[in-house]
């Protein structure tokens, strides 16, 4: 069973991400700040991780690029989560470590399969982590 780890400060954002994917199949982690999601991340080894973009106690670029550097940390997909309008965020969010970008809010009649994508790869190859 795939392992998501969701770090959102929002508990209604977190629990609603949770319990939708919880409902497609995946189990799944919470962490409500950086610092806890950092600790999950490498005692965990979750197979991806949803990020919020703004925490309180760090920004999730800054998490990313901890959680990249980190020997103890396996190399699963990080994927960036928020409602900020990002017109231009692929090359930013590839060069901090990110696999790619979900908005918020999230959609739930699609939202399992945009994570499952992440999974899988663009082209339907696997990725670095087996989800």
């Amino acid at each position: 069973m795939t392992t998501v780890l969701v770090i959102d400060d929002n508990a209604m954002n977190r629990k609603l991400a949770c319990d939708v994917l919880e409902a497609a199949g995946f189990r799944t982690v919470e962490a409500a700040t950086a610092a806890e999601g950092i600790a999950h991340a490498t005692e965990r080894a979750p197979d991806l991780i949803l990020l919020d973009l703004r925490l309180p106690d760090m920004p999730g670029v800054e998490v990313a690029r901890r959680l990249r550097g980190d020997d103890r940390a396996p190399r699963f997909p990080i994927v960036a989560m928020s409602a900020l309008a990002l017109e231009e965020h692929g090359e930013w969010l590839e060069a901090a470590g990110f696999a790619g970008y979900l908005d918020k809010p999230i959609q739930v009649s699609t939202f399992p399969e945009q994570v499952r994508r992440f999974c899988t790869g663009p082209e339907g190859g696997p990725t670095a982590a087996p989800c």
